[in-house]
């Protein structure tokens, strides 16, 4: 999407993330993310405003963070406890961060927001580097659902109030496996616009990604409370291990 970089979702939607960006998942992701990092060095990918690093951070979890906004690195800096977060601000492909980790984990879709195959090969690729032997690396995203799109588009309501209408709209290139999303809120105040372009990938191309990097597939489950993943599930949560 041109004129779209990586800091552009922090400068649109840092003021208002926490009302609006609410996967209702936030407390059954810290639990797990808690068992799974333990007391071993930590890193979240796209920390953005520390939903989940700022509750990890108080159940004594060694987290650090990396971001592409300083905008959404602001808001977390703002919050309680935020300013004793370690956070890098830089591409999630490269990650230049220094030393390695035991635990790392990149939540809500985020890896999708690397709108390559390339920059998300890249990601796993730096994180295989940046892993200690035995360490393990998370992530979740959506089930791709290509039925959602009728002659390449979407256009459906998101929200309807006594306000206004947000509405979500796209067009979907099946073949670079992309969707260039615009969200258009309409009410007495006018019209605002929202980009956000997404690569998504299938599970079994993650696992691919993963392979490349080093990393073997350890867990698959199809929510944040373990259920087991199946052919309906909308979500995983994928676990990856690098050899000891």
């Amino acid at each position: 999407m041109k004129g779209y970089g990586p800091e552009t979702f922090g400068r649109l939607n840092a003021a208002d993330y926490d009302a609006l960006h609410d996967p209702g998942t936030t407390e059954a992701a810290v639990e797990l993310l808690a068992s799974l990092a333990g007391r071993g060095r930590t890193l979240e990918l796209a920390i953005g405003i520390g939903r989940l690093a700022l509750p990890l951070a108080r159940r004594g979890v060694a987290i650090e963070g990396l971001d592409a906004s300083p905008d959404m690195v602001a808001r977390l800096r703002a919050k309680p406890g935020g300013d004793k977060i370690k956070v890098a601000i830089g591409d999630m492909a490269e990650i230049a961060v220094d030393g390695t980790f035991d635990f790392v984990f990149l939540a809500f879709n985020a890896l999708f927001n690397l709108t390559t195959q390339e920059a998300q090969v890249r990601c796993f690729a730096r994180v295989g580097e940046r892993l200690n032997p035995g360490g393990a690396f998370l992530v979740e995203t959506f089930v791709p659902d290509v039925a959602r799109f009728k002659d390449g588009a979407i256009v459906r309501p998101m929200a309807v109030d006594f306000n206004g209408v947000t509405l979500e709209t796209g067009l979907h290139d099946p073949i670079a496996q992309r969707v260039d999303y615009q969200y258009i809120r309409l009410d007495a105040g006018g019209m605002r616009l929202t980009p956000l372009p997404m690569r998504y990938a299938w599970p079994s191309e993650i696992d691919l990604m993963a392979q490349l990097a080093g990393l073997a597939l350890e867990e698959r489950w199809g929510g944040w409370d373990r259920a087991p993943f199946t052919a309906k599930s909308e979500m995983h949560v994928s676990l990856y291990r690098k050899p000891a």
